[in-house]
């Protein structure tokens, strides 16, 4: 089941994220104080017993702009759809708030095509895009994400 995430959930989602950084490295990890103050862009996949087992967050940009991040399913639940309901959810929500350019910045290009982006230069994103570049270990030298973007 997708639903919003919940105070709650912020540890595990805290340990999802920091735990993907440590052996996936495919997404920024993301302090407590950021997800208690962004919890509310935040979903979360729960299993039968009500365990988080994935989280994606939608990040409002700008205008009409919203980013698709921190996602992250645990290996177990991998290959069952689960990163998918969670971008949907995201994505509809993007819609309810009237937004309808939504974007990520990933090295999963193939799973976010599959969904209906479409690669974009990295330089045709508002710069406010590029916040979360700063803290990231990899930048700039070493950065092998593409930016997507889907019209919706």
């Amino acid at each position: 089941m997708i639903r919003k995430a919940r105070i709650a959930d912020v540890k595990t989602i805290h340990s999802l994220l920091m735990h993907n950084e440590e052996h996936d490295g495919l997404v920024l990890p993301r302090s407590f104080s950021q997800l208690y103050s962004h919890l509310r862009d935040f979903f979360v996949a729960v299993d039968g017993d009500d365990r988080v087992v994935g989280c994606c967050g939608l990040n409002i940009i700008w205008d009409n702009l919203a980013e698709i991040r921190s996602l992250v399913v645990l290996p177990d639940f991998r290959g069952k759809k689960i990163g998918r309901k969670l971008v949907e959810a995201a994505l509809s929500e993007a819609v309810t708030l009237g937004i309808y350019s939504v974007y990520t910045l990933t090295e999963q290009s193939g799973f976010f095509a599959h969904l209906g982006f479409t690669e974009t230069a990295m330089n045709g994103l508002n710069q406010k895009v590029f916040a979360d570049c700063l803290n990231c270990p990899r930048f700039p030298d070493h950065c092998n994400e593409v930016a997507m973007v889907m019209e919706l």
